[in-house]
């Protein structure tokens, strides 16, 4: 196995929450932060932390949702998806972005890491990891299909790291005309990267979803790792 992993405790003010952390096979590296969807830090996103710990990053996928249930793991419909949707109308999105800061402050501190930090995130995770580099806690972002950026503009001009966005054209939830506005809102900035991914649906990077796309999940993969690897 090259890759190793643990649960690891994150300092959140008086309080603490948990994170799960994946080495690289070669113990050290720049750090990546995967931020969760509305499912917590379930069985694919610990897989996708895995995935980057053997692209050589050290990668940590903080447990957002831990206010109201901590250490939650969902799956995608029925009665999980509305579970999912119940905490994340309980989540304080400040202090969720702040416990991507929080998350960013722990990976700094730990041995293991070399170097930058980027926050990768999905869905509700996309729109957090936009925020967090807002907040200039990160040193770059990567925002899947993040929902309701469009709504939180105001937020562009603070952001002074590279960002890159991935979207998915049939996307419910995100109609064309708001990656549209989000586009146009970072228009000049070469350091900022869009991508929209044709017939893919929201949620196409993740291999337990219906809407699973394996073409536009690899190259959105590849995409980001040549983005991480040109600014961390």
């Amino acid at each position: 196995m090259s890759v190793t992993s643990q649960w690891i405790d994150i300092a959140a003010g008086n309080d603490s929450f948990q994170g799960y952390l994946a080495l690289p096979k070669r113990g050290s590296g720049p750090a990546v932060i995967i931020i969760q969807e509305i499912f917590g830090v379930n069985s694919h996103i610990r897989a996708v932390a895995d995935q980057y710990a053997q692209d050589g990053y050290v990668a940590l996928a903080p447990d957002i949702f831990w206010r109201t249930q901590p250490r939650v793991e969902l799956t995608y419909t029925g009665a999980d998806r509305d579970r999912g949707i119940e905490i994340l109308q309980k989540t304080d999105v400040d202090l969720a972005v702040a416990d991507i800061g929080a998350s960013a402050a722990a990976l700094r501190a730990l041995p293991e890491v070399k170097g930058r930090i980027a926050a990768i995130g999905y869905c509700f995770g996309g729109r957090l990891a936009y925020l967090a580099a807002a907040q200039g806690t990160i040193d770059a972002a990567v925002s899947y299909y993040g929902g309701g950026i469009q709504n939180r503009l105001e937020e562009a001009s603070k952001i002074k790291v590279p960002v890159q966005f991935h979207y998915a054209e049939l996307d419910h939830g995100i109609p064309v005309e708001a990656v549209g506005e989000v586009k146009e809102r970072f228009a000049g900035r070469n350091d900022v990267e869009f991508h929209l991914y044709p017939n893919a649906e929201h949620g196409f990077n993740c291999t337990d979803r219906d809407s699973y796309n394996p073409r536009a999940a690899a190259l959105a993969h590849g995409r980001t790792l040549t983005f991480l690897g040109e600014h961390l």
